[in-house]
């Protein structure tokens, strides 16, 4: 008799619904890991603020940016010299031959448009009177279109709009030669930091084969798989983003130099590299490029303004349909709410710099969690997905 109710009791538990429930709650406690996750980054990164690491990683940064100029070339450009060696070539010549195509190729570049960007930057400079005098004409012909509406003094506010432009104008004069002497010594600098980059580069490369293998053999020998594996991982997600956020930067430099131009927009080459530069930034940064552009185009004439209007979001159609989904999806494989969630939390502390590095950091971070968590199952999904 027992047996038997111990059978008929088996019979009334539905396991489908246990295992339902069980796979519900595991899902539940996920997404309350990856809450707790990121209130903990975000009180870690208040705890940073207020002890200002984050002033002092700056510093070290700026102290060592000429080995991290090195490191990135190396990482770059390891895979084709690894192939020329694969080849029969030796790695010195493989590098020498490398860095000669890559030097050339600089120097091709400067050479071609520092000139032309330098003439356009100082005709660019020598207009801006005439500009602020544009766009005081106008502000009044557009101001003038209210005059007629009761209740409003257009002509107070016609007179502080102006005094705010007139104002503004004046402070860009005063300030222009201490602004071109600080832009000098900045390219300078970061010159100078390239080019020392470029010489550490060169020896990283020549030994970059041994490099990997020296730091693997520093750790434990139960690790070194791993950390193989691991580090395969972020290098490909990493390289494949790197290129083609270059690529991608190049082909709107381009785009926008060939546009610009055609439409009339002074200094076309000096917006263009805004534009690329600022594109680097997902979803937002095609907005901050664009702006500096708009305000001149429309300040030159209204015509001018709205060719620039349309070819911006002309070439930003083009390149968010096709480049930048490219790059995302094949590179990162990061949703959008993380991306743009990244950028307002890295954007918050670090500004534009924090939003240029926010998706290939979150990237890293993604690696890193898949790895740990297919080794170690973190939520135990993988032992229900077989059963």
């Amino acid at each position: 008799m027992a047996d038997e109710k111990e059978v008929k009791v088996k019979s009334k538990i539905n396991y489908r619904k246990i295992n339902d429930i069980l796979k519900l709650s595991h899902k539940v406690l996920k997404v309350f890991y990856i809450l707790m996750l990121i209130v903990g980054i975000y009180v870690i990164l208040k705890v940073f603020q207020e002890l200002k690491v984050f002033k002092i990683v700056l510093d070290i940064l700026g102290i060592i940016a000429p080995l991290f100029v090195g490191l990135i070339v190396a990482w770059l450009f390891n895979p084709i010299v690894s192939f020329l060696q694969k080849k029969g070539v030796k790695r010195v010549f493989g590098t020498i031959f490398v860095y000669l195509i890559l030097l050339g190729i600089i120097g091709l570049i400067l050479g071609t448009l520092l000139p032309i960007l330098y003439d356009q930057i100082v005709n660019f400079a020598s207009s801006i009177p005439n500009l602020l005098r544009n766009v005081e004409g106008f502000l009044d012909n557009f101001l003038d279109k209210f005059d007629r509406i009761d209740g409003i003094d257009i002509v107070t506010i016609k007179n502080n709009v102006l005094l705010e432009v007139e104002t503004f104008g004046d402070k860009i004069v005063d300030t222009l030669p201490s602004m071109v002497i600080g832009i000098g010594k900045t390219l300078i600098n970061g010159i100078s930091t390239v080019g020392i980059g470029l010489i550490i580069g060169f020896f990283l490369l020549i030994n970059s084969s041994n490099v990997g293998d020296t730091l693997t053999s520093l750790l434990p020998k139960k690790w070194r798989k791993d950390a193989t594996d691991l580090s395969k991982m972020i290098d490909g997600t990493m390289r494949n983003y790197v290129v083609g956020i270059i690529i991608d930067a190049f082909v709107i430099f381009v785009i926008c130099s060939v546009v610009f131009s055609l439409i009339g927009l002074r200094a076309p080459l000096l917006f263009a590299i805004f534009c690329a530069i600022t594109n680097v930034i997902p979803y937002v940064g095609p907005y901050i490029g664009a702006v500096p552009a708009l305000i001149v185009g429309f300040s030159i004439s209204p015509t001018v303004g709205i060719l620039t209007l349309i070819a911006i979001a002309v070439i930003q159609f083009f390149e968010g349909n096709f480049l930048q989904d490219y790059i995302m999806s094949k590179a990162t494989k990061l949703h959008p709410v993380t991306i743009i969630s990244g950028l307002l939390l890295f954007g918050h502390y670090w500004g534009i710099i924090g939003m240029a590095l926010s998706t290939p950091i979150i990237g890293i971070f993604k690696q890193l969690w898949l790895f740990f968590d297919a080794k170690f199952d973190f939520f135990g999904l993988r032992g229900e997905a077989s059963e």
